[in-house]
């Protein structure tokens, strides 16, 4: 895979923590380390970012403040509604 060189500067830990996992032979260079962990931040973000839009459609619905039932009934006369029920 071609990409873009990038000089980096690690703290001991972290260098030492990246050659650990070379060592373990999970990874077989700092570069597949790098962009396995930019990856993962990467996919987190996304679904830290569907999270929130969940946690404000929720807000926006006023599902928070009713309980099981009420949702029930909510959810049951959108369906009859749509002609699903």
């Amino acid at each position: 895979m071609a990409g873009t060189r990038a000089s980096l500067s690690l703290s001991t830990p972290n260098a030492e923590w990246i050659q650990e996992q070379i060592s373990s032979g999970e990874f077989s260079s700092r570069s597949e380390v790098v962009n396995d962990l930019i990856r993962r931040a990467r996919e987190i973000e996304i679904v830290r970012q569907r999270l929130i839009a969940a946690e404000q459609s929720v807000d926006r619905h006023g599902w928070i403040n009713k309980g099981p039932e009420e949702m029930l009934d909510g959810f049951k006369a959108k369906a009859r509604r749509d002609g699903r029920l």
